[in-house]
């Protein structure tokens, strides 16, 4: 951490000192940057001063941590901003309004969507939720700056963490390690990754994590004087090919120590491929001749040279990386552009925002990079693009979309999923018995199709079962194998819709439960003439198939407004009720003729005449 000095006893330190360090060591902001993040700073003091954290210190100190990490990765000023105002939406006192009015609706944004994330409820117990959970961030949000914030979060909570008790530090490490690191890595932050992993080791594996720090530190001066004869060798062959170059030494992260450990089945005594150096190049051309030199010094070993320079990873990364034998001791070397190291140590995203704020040209070798959809779209526009960072979400999510029960849980569905395809995916019985949905506390068409990060929550009733009709608008392969096989076996007029009317239909003693409604007068078994269903709240009208028809769709959450009390045959209209799902009116109900806001809540319905009784 390169920002010690600023938090280096802050808990002794007023407001005024804290900013005043902040702003002396990041000084590339403007003036008028610098009063916004004055006020920024200085309003989060006042609306945090009797909020600690569980080493007893201000609250705020932990905001200006984070704040540090985001500005030390060289980020915009509204970035600073949301990582001091991260949090704030939690505080009883603050609003949005508030927000909206003193820092603007970039800013609101910003921190909305760190707060929405900071209050899901993360389930990580298999790798597959996990992988869920993580391209479901990226579709909660607007901006990808979100993301940036909630990595600095989570790295100054793990960073911050032996004041926790056992059980948190477990669970503050298995997400780290499940879910952010992951996430860093593949913005491309090489140095977020490394430290998270690090990090979670220490809290989830304590043991192991003690072993590999004493066996390093053990041989801490050794190693220095085997890297420094490496460095050495390697200066002298690049000065005599005209090259200049930049050389630092490195010990493995402990993380990855340990998954050699594991992937080996050794003690961290008996690994030797432990060091590395890293080489900075002017040119990708120096990288290709650096890396002949190199081995021209010591023999590479087989299969060990990875050229991700011509072929870079998925999130953008780019360097050479080769394992020589240097003095009977493996040495892996990795060789790149100090461009390719910015993109590599803070991501593509942070590095490309850096080089716009200094007006310079993109360096970085923008074509040649995929991350999450050719970054190289980035090219000249800032990251609050919504755009923008709409293709970077498509691209990340594929087809798919990501939609919560209400107990939390996330849900993974193919794009253009409806509600029906959510039911089959919950349990088969719940997709059979489905008969309304609503997403986010609103009821909707069952062939709407769903949105990422809805809440939904379906309707049921022991009358409901599929019907053809869902055939035509459901998506996911277990939900149309579902309601072929119901209806091949219970539907007679599935496999030749036109083999028999209505009328034979009924005769033959296998229609379903809407034309059962017809042959006891209207309303089924146990119910009385006109009353709604007691397990739905769907209405069951006296004539006609028991139905409202809305479009070409009758499966909906329906209910008979009392002021009017609409029969079979009168004109009607839909209303759509918050929580109490349609609400059928006669057309001429004084009621409805008086209700606010109709004008935006109208359905056209019409009686659903398909199989009236004869």
């Amino acid at each position: 951490m390169n920002y010690d000095s600023i938090i280096k006893d802050a808990g002794n330190k007023n407001c005024n000192e804290l900013l005043d360090s902040f702003l002396a060591h990041f000084n590339h902001f403007t003036d008028e940057e610098v009063e916004a993040i004055r006020s920024a700073w200085l309003y989060l003091c006042q609306v945090s001063k009797d909020k600690f954290d569980s080493q007893n210190l201000p609250y705020h100190i932990h905001a200006l941590r984070v704040a540090c990490i985001l500005a030390e990765r060289d980020l915009d000023c509204q970035c600073i901003v949301a990582g001091f105002l991260h949090n704030v939406l939690s505080f009883e006192k603050v609003n949005e309004d508030e927000i909206r009015e003193k820092f603007g609706p970039a800013i609101l944004k910003l921190i909305g969507g760190t707060k929405r994330i900071t209050n899901l409820k993360i389930k990580n117990k298999t790798q597959q939720e996990a992988d869920s959970v993580r391209k479901m961030l990226f579709a909660m949000v607007e901006d990808i700056r979100v993301i940036l914030v909630m990595l600095a979060d989570r790295l100054d909570r793990i960073r911050n963490l032996s004041h926790e008790t056992k059980l948190v530090q477990k669970q503050v490490a298995q997400e780290a390690i499940d879910i952010w690191a992951p996430l860093a890595n593949r913005l491309g932050m090489s140095s977020v990754k490394s430290e998270l992993e690090d990090l979670s080791l220490k809290y989830s594996n304590p043991d192991a994590y003690g072993q590999i720090k004493k066996v390093v530190a053990a041989k801490k001066q050794e190693r220095a004087d085997y890297l420094s004869k490496a460095q050495q060798e390697i200066y002298k062959a690049a000065n005599r090919a005209g090259l200049e170059v930049t050389i630092s030494s490195r010990a493995k992260h402990f993380y990855s120590i340990y998954q050699k450990m594991r992937k080996r089945n050794k003690a961290v005594d008996e690994l030797f491929d432990l060091l590395a150096l890293r080489i900075l190049c002017e040119t990708s051309g120096d990288c290709y001749v650096l890396v002949g030199l190199v081995h021209g010094l010591w023999k590479p070993l087989e299969g060990r040279f990875k050229d991700y320079i011509a072929m870079p990873k998925a999130n953008g990364y780019q360097s050479l990386h080769t394992t020589v034998m240097c003095e009977g001791r493996p040495l892996e070397i990795q060789i790149r552009t100090k461009e390719m190291h910015s993109v590599a140590e803070y991501g593509v995203a942070s590095h490309l925002l850096y080089k716009q704020q200094l007006g310079g040209p993109d360096k970085v070798g923008i074509e040649n990079l995929s991350i999450i959809n050719q970054l190289k779209k980035l090219k000249g526009q800032q990251l609050a693009d919504e755009n923008l960072f709409n293709e970077l979400k498509e691209e990340l999510l594929g087809d798919s979309i990501f939609v919560f029960t209400p107990k939390g849980d996330v849900i993974e569905l193919p794009a253009g999923a409806t509600a029906v395809d959510f039911a089959y995916h919950i349990h088969s019985a719940v997709g059979e018995k489905i008969i309304g949905a609503k997403a986010d506390g609103h009821i909707i068409p069952l062939s709407k199709p769903l949105k990422n990060t809805q809440i939904v929550d379906i309707l049921t009733s022991q009358q409901a079962h599929p019907t053809q009709n869902q055939l035509q608008f459901v998506r996911t392969a277990k939900a149309r194998s579902k309601i072929r096989n119901w209806l091949t076996q219970h539907d007679p007029t599935f496999d030749n819709p036109f083999a028999k009317t209505t009328g034979e239909a009924l005769q033959s003693g296998k229609s379903n439960g809407e034309a059962n409604a017809c042959s006891v007068g209207g309303a089924p078994r146990g119910h009385k003439k006109g009353q709604g269903n007691p397990h739905t709240g769907a209405m069951e009208i006296a004539s006609g198939s028991g139905k409202i028809r809305i479009g070409d769709t009758t499966n909906f959450l329906v209910s008979r407004a009392h002021c009017c009390n609409p029969q079979y045959g009168d004109e009607i209209v839909g209303y759509v009720s918050r929580g109490r799902g349609i609400i059928i009116h006669r057309m001429d109900c004084h009621v409805f003729n008086l209700t606010p806001n109709r004008q935006e809540r109208t359905l056209e319905v019409e009686w659903d005449r398909s199989k009236e009784c004869q």
